[in-house]
């Protein structure tokens, strides 16, 4: 589905020609919920004037047809992306009924085996896909031709693989993450005479000189997340095994060609651990190290915000955590800068994404999935983004349609010309690992379990 190339920026002006986003993955989650449109009948009766529903024609007559949707993307995030649907939603006439839950990867399954399946899921993990296509065969249908044509002209071949199982495409990207971040106080900083670090050796000392001088603890961190408690813990993993090991080892971990319990590995969880396993660095504003397993992984930033802490590891997404008037700027109330190497030839980007999946083919179901493949959407999603905390590797996307300061600095992360981006390594592993005892061995690994002991237990775990 390749419609216009023009894209409606913010206040309705129309724009031809969407700026390309050059977004390669090398080795390879607070509005008013309206998408910025007036609650008043004058305002709403504006908005409509501005859909041209021509894009929409070859779609058909879908009036009053329904598609649900689940997907693991909660409040606030929820809210656009619901506004983000009201142009398709508005010209075919399709109901799109929503479900967020954080509870998705775990009750997902639970609805399949059940068949109670979703129309439509968005899956965060390929890992998720290939396990519920090879376990429940035929219950994810093939993407429509039109969705494919979409993805080959608008995303890279990566991409594109991601959504792919023994050679068929299933499941189209949807937003692409950027997590290599570490959020922090402008004006804090700016106080204490503190500078960005360029390295990680740079960051350690940094970490070491707050430790010494302040009061207050360096880092906070938490991973609660319901049923999926741990997985911000993962994603400390890599990156840091990006950084201390390289990407070509992390593919290999991710891949299996090396064992999870590998040395290399081994010393990236020791790396991790200097920084989250250290009664000295964290766990500032929640309490002790223990407390990292418990505090949730949507609050353990605020902190922060209270002069309580002063560094905190977290996604491009975090953005849409922050309270309601916190100002994200470089001269606001939080900022933050990439997750700094000692490599001097590459800039590794932890990456990540959502991909949708169909569990039918009936032609609303088809319609909204290759919506969502299409710069259109991505367009419309960045619009109805507000507060930012969003990008796309959609290559149809405007980047002048991302509205914060700190989506423009995710994108030019992830569009850097040294940016060697990996995605989120436990999204590939096979679900019972990834999105089991790596998890898991997280939450065990923070509450007293040492390193070998969790690493051996998860490669114990990797199906035969």
């Amino acid at each position: 589905m390749t419609r216009s190339t023009t894209t409606r920026r913010r206040g309705g002006v129309v724009l031809a020609g969407a700026a390309s986003l050059a977004l390669i993955l090398a080795g390879c989650s607070d509005p008013d919920g309206e998408g910025g449109v007036g609650t008043d009948e004058e305002s709403g009766e504006a908005m409509e004037s501005m859909v041209d529903c021509a894009d929409y024609e070859e779609f058909g007559d879908l009036e009053g047809t329904e598609v649900s949707v689940y997907t693991s993307i909660v409040e606030p995030e929820q809210a656009t992306q619901e506004a983000s649907y009201d142009a398709f939603e508005e010209c075919t006439g399709v109901t799109v009924n929503y479900e967020g839950s954080r509870e998705f990867e775990a009750q997902l399954l639970v609805r399949v085996q059940a068949g109670n399946a979703p129309d439509i899921a968005y899956l965060p993990q390929p890992g998720l896909l290939n396990t519920i296509v090879n376990d429940y065969p035929d219950a994810i249908v093939p993407a429509p031709d039109a969705t494919v044509a979409n993805v080959d002209e608008f995303f890279s071949e990566t991409w594109k693989g991601y959504g792919t199982v023994d050679d068929t495409f299933y499941a189209a990207p949807l937003g692409a993450n950027a997590k290599s971040f570490v959020w922090y106080s402008p004006q804090m900083f700016a106080d204490a005479g503190y500078e960005i670090p360029e390295t990680w050796s740079d960051l350690m000392a940094l970490t070491e000189t707050i430790a010494s001088d302040q009061e207050t603890l360096p880092w906070c961190a938490g991973v609660e997340s319901g049923d999926a408690t741990g997985w911000p813990g993962t994603d400390w993993i890599e990156d840091v095994v990006l950084r201390t090991a390289g990407p070509d080892v992390y593919e290999q971990w991710y891949t299996h060609e090396i064992p999870f319990n590998d040395p290399q590995i081994v010393e990236a969880w020791d790396t991790t651990g200097e920084i989250l396993k250290n009664d000295a660095y964290v766990n500032a504003g929640l309490g002790g190290v223990d407390s990292i397993a418990t505090s949730p992984w949507t609050d353990a930033g605020f902190p922060i915000l209270d002069g309580n802490c002063w560094l905190h590891r977290a996604a491009n997404f975090y953005q849409t955590q922050w309270p309601s008037g916190t100002e994200v700027a470089s001269d606001g109330d939080v900022f933050a800068f990439y997750l700094p190497t000692d490599q001097t030839d590459i800039k590794p980007v932890l990456g990540g994404g959502e991909f949708v999946a169909a569990f039918d083919d009936r032609p609303e179901v088809q319609a909204f999935q290759t919506f969502l493949s299409s710069d259109d959407w991505a367009n419309e999603k960045a619009m109805a983004t507000p507060d930012g905390g969003w990008v796309s590797a959609n290559t149809g996307l405007d980047p002048e349609n991302l509205q914060t300061e700190f989506d423009q600095l995710a994108w030019e992360t992830l569009a850097d010309e040294n940016a060697v981006i990996a995605f989120d390594g436990s999204d590939l592993m096979p679900g019972d690992v990834g999105a089991g005892t790596f998890w898991t061995g997280i939450v065990n690994w923070l509450t007293g379990s040492d390193t070998q002991e969790v690493v051996d237990t998860i490669e114990s775990s990797w199906p035969e």
